[in-house]
């Protein structure tokens, strides 16, 4: 799994993308050997006006599937990576099950003949 992180309208600190890449690995263990790339834009909407404004969107590529985009804005870049990289988690497993299941239900049923 290839990982991009980006910041926008402020600095990347090394541990802001060390703790990212943490939490996203820590988030996406379980299925990582399936995804090709993922990407974290960080950006701080308002600037120095402060509010809820830390965004954090991230956005998976899949093999074969539509991108799954998640983003969450919260007062605290840590809690916006934290929410938004747990949702990933949430989303993209569900979705992998689901292709799963589909294939599964696509595969022609054998019939086992007896002589």
């Amino acid at each position: 799994m290839q990982i991009d992180i980006q910041a926008r309208s402020f600095k990347l600190t090394r541990s802001l993308r060390k703790y990212a890449e943490g939490k996203l690995k820590a988030s996406l263990s379980s299925c990582q050997d399936r995804l090709r790339r993922v990407v974290i834009r960080l950006s701080d909407i308002n600037g120095p006006r402060g509010g809820a404004d830390k965004l954090c969107h991230i956005q998976v590529v899949l093999p074969g599937m539509p991108d799954v985009i998640i983003e969450d804005t919260e007062n605290d870049m840590y809690a916006a990576i934290n929410k938004a990289t747990d949702r990933a988690n949430t989303v993209v497993n569900r979705k992998l099950s689901k292709k799963k299941l589909q294939a599964r239900h696509s595969q022609p049923l054998r019939r086992h003949l007896t002589a």
